[in-house]
Formats: structure tokens, sequence, C-alpha cells
């Protein structure tokens, strides 16, 4: 089994050390020990995604993350991106970076940024995922006032995508409510999928 001591890195370093063990080395069995909640869900998030079996233990001065893949020994290689095939919906990624939307006047920054995320809906189909970073987190958090409006993107089948080194910053990590937690690895690969990006 492949030990990672990932434990003072900062996002997104634990997942990409996972990443290349999984990936570069070719580990089927892989552990990574943590020391935030953000990374845990990380981490996790990251080998389930590779068709790994994932347990999570808490240890001293942080968690055990271990991950086993049954059947395959090295991870599929990526596949290269592609346009969006003729006739399909084309993928639009929003990048949400404050908890208003301009300068000049904070009220009024927060109404428009209120009346922005409620309008998302009506670009349909093509409004793929929404991401949250620095301050725009709070938009995703117990409080906020945003939060019938980002359910009703949920359901329409947007993903939310909340920083968890930005939740950990602000202290709201155990306050978020919708949306995955998420590292930049996960943020950088949503823009390189997207047909375009929209940054608020």
């Amino acid at each position: 089994m492949k030990e990672l001591d990932c434990r003072g890195l900062a996002c997104p370093a634990p997942v990409l050390r996972t990443k290349q063990a999984i990936e570069k080395d070719g580990s089927s069995q892989v552990a990574v020990l943590v020391d935030s909640e953000a990374a845990r869900e990380n981490v996790g998030r990251f080998l389930g995604h590779q068709g790994f079996s994932v347990t999570v233990e808490a240890v001293e001065g942080g968690f055990r993350i271990e991950g086993e893949r049954q059947g395959q020994t090295t991870a599929p290689s990526p596949a290269p991106r592609q346009a969006s095939p003729k006739g399909a919906a084309r993928k639009v990624l929003v990048l949400v970076a404050a908890d208003r939307m301009g300068r000049g006047d904070d009220a009024l920054g927060a109404a428009l940024l209120g009346n922005f995320l409620k309008t998302l809906p009506e670009m349909g189909p093509e409004l793929w995922r929404l991401v949250f970073v620095n301050s725009g987190v709070k938009c995703a958090v117990a409080g906020s006032p945003h939060l019938e409006a980002l359910e009703a993107c949920e359901k329409a089948k947007t993903s939310i995508l909340v920083c968890g080194t930005c939740l950990t910053h602000f202290n709201l990590l155990d306050q978020k409510k919708i949306g995955e937690t998420t590292n930049m690895l996960d943020i950088v690969t949503s823009m390189q999928l997207a047909d375009s990006v929209i940054s608020v």
C-alpha cells in the first residue's frame, strides 16, 4: 500500500499527490494522512471518483483515508477534451468569487448578486456548473439569502462546487448547506471541460 503523509499541505496538494500516486505510480492501494476536514472530503471524493472504495479513520492530528481499487491496477488515461457534440447543450461554468457583484455600494452589490443567482436558471441546460470561491462560498452556507436560488439551480441539474480552502478560511466548513466541497484541481479541471466560463 502506498502511504502518503499530506499533513500540513495546503489545497490542492493532498489531492495532487494522491492523483500522482494512482496515475503515475499505478498504485491500486493508497493511504493518505491529512490534517483538515476539507482535505479529508477532497481526497476521499477524488478516490471515489477514480473507482476506489474509500474508508476514513480519525487519527491523532487528523484523518487516515484508505482507498483500494478492485481489478484495475492503473488509472485510466484521461479522455482528451472535446467540444460538445453537435446538437448537445453547451457547458457553461459560472465562477462566483465574491458574496456581492461589482464594486461601489456593498448593499447594492449583494442585491445584484441575489438577482443574478435567481436568474441563472433562465440559461436552461447550458448552465452546467456553479463554482464558489473566496467570499463567494458565503452564498452556500447556513443563513445565506441565496440558498433558495441555489436549490433551484441544483434541482435543474446544475452541479455546485464550493471551495474547501475558502470555507475553512472563513470558518464555515461545517455550515455548508448546498454543493460539494471542492479543491483547486476540481476547479481547474472544470474550467478545462467547460465550453465557456463566466466570472462574477
